[in-house]
């Protein structure tokens, strides 16, 4: 009988094994995305400092506004000081003020005052003044004032109170009426300037009556 079993394999080294190939699409997957790192490092870097270079929207802004014109203005010429000395008026003339109201002194007689008048025995001038209240209000004429002054040194006169010297009414003079009164003032014989400066009532401006009596 024969044998059938095959005779043993002789011992031979084990066949070289097939080097091991690099995985060339791993390394260009990372150098791909190494690139891409460094391009979006650098694109960052990139748009920083786009930004960094842009110029200053509120410089931008300033540097757009118009400039302002500049012109030069006229000059006005200045206005003359207006005369504030009080208008001197001759004894006769009359005076209306802006309201309305008017005043005039007339009938200037010389005299001389009783033993019983204040004061006494003193020569004197004597005028009527009239006012006529044409404002649109009642005047109240008892506020008002008369004053008197003679000669070169403008001596202050005294008013004359006698028997029909009576001076100024304490009235309240209506709008659109009349009032009267025969006033007196110091005149020595020797003088003639007289000056006389009236106010119809306290609310109103001093008239000035200047001139020579007789």
């Amino acid at each position: 009988m024969t044998d059938s079993t095959p005779p043993p394999m002789p011992d031979f080294p084990p066949p070289p094994q097939p080097a091991v190939k690099k995985n060339h699409t791993n390394a260009i997957i990372i150098g791909s995305a190494a690139a891409l790192i460094a391009a979006v490092v650098g694109t960052g870097v990139v748009v920083v400092q786009s930004r960094d270079d842009k110029p200053d929207s509120s410089t931008a802004a300033a540097d757009s506004t118009p400039t302002d014109e500049t012109i030069t203005a006229a000059e006005e010429p200045e206005p003359e000081p207006e005369n504030t000395e009080p208008e001197i008026m001759d004894l006769t003339d009359g005076v209306e003020y802006e309201d309305g109201v008017e005043v005039t002194l007339a009938g200037y007689t010389r005299g001389t005052s009783s033993e019983w008048a204040a004061p006494e025995s003193t020569p004197y001038v004597s005028f009527t003044v009239k006012i006529v209240n044409k404002s649109e209000k009642t005047l109240d004429i008892g506020t008002g004032y008369v004053s008197c002054y003679y000669g070169d040194e403008s001596r202050e006169g005294e008013l004359i109170f006698d028997d029909g010297l009576d001076g100024l009414p304490s009235m309240s003079l209506r709008a659109g009426r009349t009032a009267s009164a025969k006033m007196a003032c110091e005149l020595p014989k020797n003088e003639e300037y007289l000056q006389v400066e009236m106010a119809p009532s306290m609310e109103s401006e001093v008239a000035i009556f200047a001139g020579n009596v007789k």
